[in-house]
């Protein structure tokens, strides 16, 4: 295919080429990546603040809840990629692990901000965190776990959409009209994977609200919490198929990292489904039964 041809079908593609930084000063990064992980910390607590009143919670425990979580995901997220996608490197430099930093043969050092966050390890490090504020705060755990899978979509909608101002997690190239020719990689136009994980996680969240404000009271106990996190990481197992490979080792193998991590999560999240359902189920049973002795008549003896 000669060089004009191929030119003159790029055109025909969506050209993507933002520079991933907003601003730099005096070695201070700003970047969209940063600007947008916090925006879907942000609205997911704004949209936590009005659960917890519907809820009847403290307000005062969202703040409590909000911290946990920011630490939970970003440790576990760093973690989860240090571990999961580049050990060797990671075990040799274990300060870059939580230093926002790289450093050179020399000894010196430079800011280069977090290169590398997994979401499979964001969400283990949350799991994790929101046990923590459990008992810190005397909340049910299968309650918080149920309230922050309802917003959990949020952040990860996000996280996508920092990815895209990247230019990285690519797809496979294709031809497909929506395609994105990232040129900070290559001419070749692409499946925008960050865009499909990103609608299906605006999709599971919409999914999750409606059934909030319509269904609350017939689900509980962990039901919530297992069909978001089921619905979040088989959108994950399936998009990873469009995806190019992310470390060279995944190359030989069937299933990618990020597939394998998911498995887990998916069986997980079904288990907590079904739980959940069968355990709110028999509450509201009981509680019926409860109601129906409360109200018959009572039967006695009088003695003259």
């Amino acid at each position: 295919m000669s060089l004009l041809l191929k030119n003159e079908m790029n055109i025909n593609f969506i050209h993507w080429n933002p520079d991933p930084e907003i601003f730099n000063l005096m070695g201070f990064s700003l970047r969209y990546y940063g600007v947008l992980f916090a925006g879907g910390i942000f609205l997911s607590a704004f949209i936590l603040r009005w659960i917890f009143k519907k809820e009847n919670i403290d307000l005062d425990k969202l703040d409590t809840l909000t911290i946990y979580g920011l630490v939970g995901i970003f440790v576990g997220a760093r973690l989860g990629h240090c571990l999961f996608y580049d050990p060797d490197y990671y075990f040799s430099h274990p300060l870059e692990m939580l230093l926002p930093i790289q450093f050179a043969d020399d000894g010196s050092y430079q800011f280069t901000g977090y290169l590398g966050l997994a979401s499979h390890g964001g969400a283990a490090g949350l799991i994790l965190a929101l046990i923590l504020y459990s008992r810190s705060t005397k909340e049910s755990i299968l309650n918080t776990l149920d309230l922050i899978a309802i917003v959990g979509p949020v952040g990860s909608l996000f996280i996508r959409l920092g990815n895209l101002m990247n230019s990285e997690i690519i797809g496979f190239p294709t031809n497909v009209p929506w395609a994105f020719v990232f040129e900070r990689v290559d001419d070749l136009p692409r499946h925008p994977a960050q865009l499909y994980e990103a609608i299906c996680y605006l999709l599971i969240f919409i999914l999750m609200i409606y059934l909030y404000k319509t269904r609350r009271p017939q689900l509980r106990n962990g039901f919530f919490f297992g069909l978001s996190i089921s619905l979040i990481f088989i959108a994950r197992f399936f998009i990873e198929f469009l995806k190019e490979r992310q470390v060279e080792f995944e190359e030989q193998m069937v299933l990618d990292m990020g597939q394998i991590l998911s498995i887990p999560f998916i069986l997980v999240g079904i288990g907590f489904v079904i739980y959940g359902i069968r355990k709110t189920k028999s509450e509201i049973a009981l509680q019926v039964n409860s109601e129906s002795n409360a109200q018959s008549p009572l039967t006695s003896t009088a003695t003259e």
